[in-house]
Parts: structure tokens; C-alpha cells; sequence
């Protein structure tokens, strides 16, 4: 009797990975990184990298795209395009929460290697797609950093030009003040020819 009861629990109880991921695909505040689709049937990851690095850690202790969708894999979830990261499971859906209890998780890979030879293919392609995702994950976080790395040297050649040209006022201002000018007006006439410079440029490149 009691072991009809802990089958009946197992049957009807929802895996703790479905309801992480319901939530956050339900969530409205992170739709510009995953959400569903027009009529909710599907959901779609559209920042992989994002998705991977600020929200998987939030639910799920761990920031690897390519182990979440493991395991997706093992409780029937199918990549609907090649072109996007969009995932279906007939019992998924939006506003249907009480449908997840139905989806069950597959057996294992040694399971499935005893029934012959198309498992294994199947699973070589299972792993040859996690391979795959992997890798473009990768390539976009790839992007994303050398964006940044860009930016970073700009700011950096700018700000290193800015301590130059302070450099070379200041220098301007010691020497006039130690030959005992009058060292006030130099240093409005030298700042006045800086942005009057400043300005033929901006003029010049309109």
C-alpha cells in the first residue's frame, strides 16, 4: 500500500527543472532574453550568452546553456528551429502550469543502449547538437567581449590623451609662472587656442 502511494506521488509530483524553467520563462521582466512564442506553445531563448550567464545562475546554480538544454532533451523537449534556440513540449505551455506534472523524464542513456544500434546514432546526434549549441554560445560570448574590449581602448586612448594635453597645460603654466609673466592671461590665451582649435576641427570634419 504504501509503495502504490510513493508511485502515485512520483507520477503526479512536477520535476523541480520544469517548474525553474516555467518560471522563468513566465517571468515578464526577462522577455527580451527568453520567452514564449506568439500563442505560447513554445518558448525561445533569444540571448543564449545572457540567458547562460544572468539567469541560469539566478534558479539553477550553474551558468553552462549547453547542460541546460541536456537537459531539456531528457524530458522530451525538440528544438523547433534550426535558426533559433526554440524548444516544444506539448504539455509546456503558457498559462497551463498543471501540465507539467505530466511530462516525465526519459530513460537513461544505458537504457537506451541495449535496445541496438539507432539509439546509439540517436545519441550521437544528441551529442553532436549539444556540441553545437555549445559552441555558438561560446562564439557569441566571443563577440560580445571583443565589443567591450573595443570600447574599453577607446576610453582609454581618450583618457590618455586627455592627461597629455593637461600635462602640457600645467608645464605651460609652471614655466610661465617661474619666468615671473603674467602667467593668468597665458593661461586663458593657451586654454582660448585649444577650443578655438577644438572648434576649426569639429568645423572641418562637418
Amino acid at each position: 500500500m504504501e509503495k502504490g502511494s510513493l508511485e502515485c506521488v512520483r507520477k503526479f509530483s512536477t520535476a523541480p527543472f520544469l517548474l525553474k524553467t516555467y518560471m522563468l520563462v513566465e517571468d515578464p521582466t526577462t522577455n527580451d532574453v527568453v520567452s514564449w512564442n506568439d500563442d505560447g506553445t513554445t518558448f525561445v531563448v533569444l540571448q543564449p550568452a545572457e540567458f547562460a550567464r544572468d539567469l541560469l545562475p539566478t534558479l539553477f546554480n550553474h551558468c553552462n546553456f549547453s547542460s541546460f538544454v541536456r537537459q531539456l532533451n531528457t524530458y522530451g523537449f525538440r528544438k523547433v528551429r534550426t535558426s533559433r534556440w526554440e524548444f516544444c513540449n506539448e504539455r509546456f505551455r503558457k498559462g497551463e502550469k498543471e501540465l507539467l506534472c505530466e511530462i516525465r523524464r526519459k530513460k537513461s542513456w544505458v537504457s537506451k543502449k541495449q535496445h541496438g544500434p539507432q539509439d546509439s546514432d540517436e545519441d550521437q546526434r544528441s551529442l553532436a547538437s549539444t556540441f553545437s549549441s555549445n559552441y555558438a554560445v561560446l562564439m557569441h560570448e566571443n563577440k560580445r567581449l571583443k565589443k567591450e574590449n573595443e570600447v574599453l581602448h577607446s576610453d582609454l586612448t581618450t583618457i590618455n590623451t586627455k592627461c597629455r594635453d593637461l600635462l602640457d597645460l600645467v608645464t605651460k603654466y609652471s614655466c610661465a609662472k617661474a619666468e615671473g609673466l603674467d602667467h593668468k592671461p597665458m593661461l586663458f590665451r593657451i586654454i582660448l587656442e585649444q577650443v578655438q582649435g577644438q572648434t576649426e576641427v569639429k568645423n572641418n570634419n562637418k
